[in-house]
């Protein structure tokens, strides 16, 4: 029998972090969090928080401050080019119990969540790389040690050492990332200020802009503007230079041209680079897994935070309703276990459809799921699989 966890160590400050150090302070434990970062920052552009890592942020007080920060979105809208066909309609009042997603910017969540943490007594340890778990004691990649720690949950992201170390995490890297880019939203009708809007040329080309709200003390509403591509071709794309690239995307998007001039040099985009993996178990005594750490996929779903959110959560609720520790973590990895692995199924699945060489696919998207998304109960469906609720898992 392990016992019952007092001290908590964390190793990662990002949003499945801080929400389970929050949890966890809150439940009167001892939390320290560990950044690699000289100061705790968040990492990233837009996203869209849907209705499961709402209700997580509802369960814990902070739904309010995050709904102030971010956009209501209702509509998921993908069109093909040529031709502007509506391919991809996802529609929130479609759910049965409607509720809309919301895009909102990651300094946003990450404002509400520091403060909070820091404001329930989370220390935060930072320039301190964890790269290992040995006895308790989070090892950084200098050498030092911090702890040592009743339990330690490891939200350190997708390349987690950690994971690789202790719980067999094998990453597999995907071809395909994207450039991402924070801008003014565009004045004017071209874009719909609650809908995320995409252009599809066959599955090699994809563009979005997706409306994210405002960052904290500021009043700018901002969208996220990003563009598929190859991790491998990046260089090359850095090389043509920003007037090619962007007389590339207003050949498929003319409307872009406002959200285009706020990205003025290479360095205004960031290249995300994505993986796949799932691990088997999620834990092991003493040590817990949580979001990316535990499972990483492509965006496509828009799932990430929020699977992390509902890991923090899960893991937190189990700590606290069962006590002894080991029990706690097995009822953790039980809780989030399908939930987890349909959504990383449905992202393995779907995601060549909108990120692959080639015409097949692409055309079975355009022509055959889009038929099949009209049919009776279809768009409740796509609305439910969209929004997180399948195998509904919100707290």
């Amino acid at each position: 029998m392990s016992g019952r966890p007092r001290t908590i160590g964390i190793a990662g400050a990002g949003p499945a972090g801080l929400a389970a150090a929050l949890a966890f302070a809150r439940q009167g434990r001892e939390v320290v969090v560990h950044e690699r970062f000289a100061a705790p920052a968040p990492v990233g552009a837009g996203f869209m928080l849907q209705p499961t890592g709402l209700a997580v942020l509802r369960a814990l007080g902070l739904e309010p401050e995050v709904r102030a920060l971010g956009q209501p979105l209702n509509h998921i809208a993908g069109r093909r080019h040529p031709g502007g066909q509506l391919v991809l309609d996802v529609r929130y009042a479609d759910l049965k119990r409607p509720e809309p997603a919301l895009g909102l910017h990651r300094a946003a969540l990450f404002e509400v969540l520091y403060r909070a943490a820091r404001e329930a007594g989370v220390g935060f340890e930072t320039g301190f790389t964890a790269v290992d778990v040995e006895d308790g004691r989070l090892v950084a990649d200098d050498g030092r040690r911090s702890g040592p720690f009743d339990l330690v949950a490891d939200a350190s992201g997708a390349r987690s050492s950690i994971a690789g170390h202790r719980l067999g995490l094998s990453r597999q890297a995907l071809a395909w990332g994207a450039l991402w880019g924070t801008t003014p939203w565009p004045a004017g009708d071209a874009f719909d200020p609650s809908a995320l809007q995409q252009v599809y040329r066959a599955a090699d080309r994809m563009i979005g802009v997706l409306p994210v709200g405002r960052r904290p003390g500021e009043t700018t509403p901002l969208a996220t503007f990003f563009w598929s591509l190859k991790a491998a071709d990046h260089d090359r794309w850095r090389a043509a230079g920003m007037d090619a690239w962007k007389a590339e995307v207003l050949g498929f998007w003319p409307e872009c041209a406002p959200v285009l001039e706020a990205l003025q040099a290479p360095e205004d985009l960031t290249l995300a680079r994505y993986g796949h993996h799932t691990l088997a178990l999620p834990v092991a005594p003493g040590l817990a897994a949580i979001g990316d750490a535990a499972h990483a996929t492509s965006p496509q779903l828009g799932q990430g935070v929020n699977m992390g959110l509902l890991d923090a959560f899960a893991l937190t609720e189990a700590v606290e309703r069962i006590g002894e520790r080991d029990t706690a973590l097995w009822a953790y990895a039980a809780a989030r276990r399908w939930h987890v692995r349909l959504y990383q199924a449905l992202s393995l699945v779907f995601t060549p459809f909108y990120q692959a060489d080639g015409h097949t696919l692409p055309w079975i998207r355009d022509h055959v799921l889009g038929r099949v998304a009209r049919a009776p109960g279809a768009a409740r469906l796509l609305a439910a699989t969209v929004s997180g609720l399948l195998l509904d898992p919100r707290p």
